[in-house]
């Protein structure tokens, strides 16, 4: 009999302890979400490389693969891998919504939201930033990623305060992520109801602008201003958040390609107004870049492909994000 009561008695703790896990649970998944916004061009859409191998066989410098091998790199990847070193990157607790020219994708944090996408040999930003997120918050964490390959911000991104014809991939921005927060439960099943907040916005971005010196270049400044306001406005939150990522390509601090320096002082000057003090924040890229003969590709306006650069950018990307949220 005494012993009946101890089996009981274990019995009630085990479903207390279950029906206490299950209330924690249930509250986390009730609280709102933390939405950030990634946007830009093909940089942003994700050219980092997992794996790859040459003619022979072997790995590929500066993939990710290639990371591993490497004691002083490797560490950096240990939230990516289980303890047999193999991938063990995705984030129940972070969700991803991505679209590009070649169509869109959602799910948990994952590779394969990069360039190509669905290809778990990409990546990009979202990746290392969707990390830092996860691990911050107990809140479910979303990330909308709208990005297109070769749209620059004095056309194709322009936003309705610069005047002229609004561009149709600031619209198509906006218009995805209010359909995306305006249907959550189809969007993602495991969504418990719970709303959300809209806590940031990343623009990494320059290159198309960079290849159009009597247009683009000269307008930077005004526009990138003019898209952080009216983004604002768009979405309804006055002092969103916003980390502007340094224009980089294949450019390390010693750039003198003169459109391409005038892109990144512009990019700075706009953190650095006034009216945009504690909110708008500039983070520098370009000590990132790794050389070509270190990298998969010689695809230098993609930062030849390298897998190490794409995870310092999304680390970069949201630790500033969080100085400035949780100021």
């Amino acid at each position: 009999m005494k012993q009946r009561t101890i089996l009981n008695a274990a019995a009630l703790l085990l479903v207390a302890q279950s029906v206490g896990f299950a209330s924690s649970a249930s509250a986390a998944s009730m609280k709102p979400l933390k939405v950030f916004i990634l946007a830009g061009q093909s940089n942003m859409q994700g050219q980092g490389i997992v794996t790859m191998k040459d003619d022979n066989g072997q790995e590929k410098p500066g993939t990710l693969t290639s990371m591993l091998k490497d004691p002083a790199k490797a560490p950096l990847l240990k939230g990516w891998v289980n303890a047999k070193g193999e991938w063990n990157e995705k984030r129940e607790d972070v969700w991803v919504w991505d679209v590009n020219e070649f169509g869109n994708r959602h799910g948990i944090l994952a590779f394969g939201y990069g360039w190509n996408l669905g290809d778990r040999q990409w990546f990009g930003p979202e990746m290392q930033f969707g990390h830092v997120m996860g691990k911050q918050f107990d809140n479910q964490v979303l990330i909308i990623k709208t990005a297109w390959g070769g749209r620059d911000l004095y056309k194709d991104f322009r936003p309705p305060s610069s005047g002229g014809t609004v561009g149709p991939f600031y619209k198509e921005m906006i218009s995805t992520v209010k359909m995306v927060l305006g249907d959550l439960k189809t969007q993602f099943p495991d969504y418990a109801g719970g709303g959300y907040k809209i806590e940031g916005f990343v623009w990494w971005h320059g290159w198309n602008d960079f290849c159009s010196p009597d247009k683009g270049t000269p307008e930077y400044e005004k526009n990138l201003i003019n898209l952080i306001n009216d983004v604002r406005k768009d979405l309804n939150v006055p002092k969103l958040p916003v980390v502007i990522g340094e224009f980089t390509g294949p450019w390390g601090h010693d750039c003198k390609e003169a459109p391409a320096v005038t892109i990144r002082k512009a990019q700075k000057a706009v953190a650095e107004r006034p009216e945009f003090a504690k909110t708008v924040t500039f983070v520098e890229t370009h000590d990132f870049v790794r050389p070509e003969k270190e990298s998969p590709t010689g695809e230098g306006y993609h930062e030849f492909k390298n897998g190490e650069t794409y995870f310092l950018l999304g680390d970069a990307f949201g630790k500033a994000m969080l100085k400035l949220i949780t100021k």
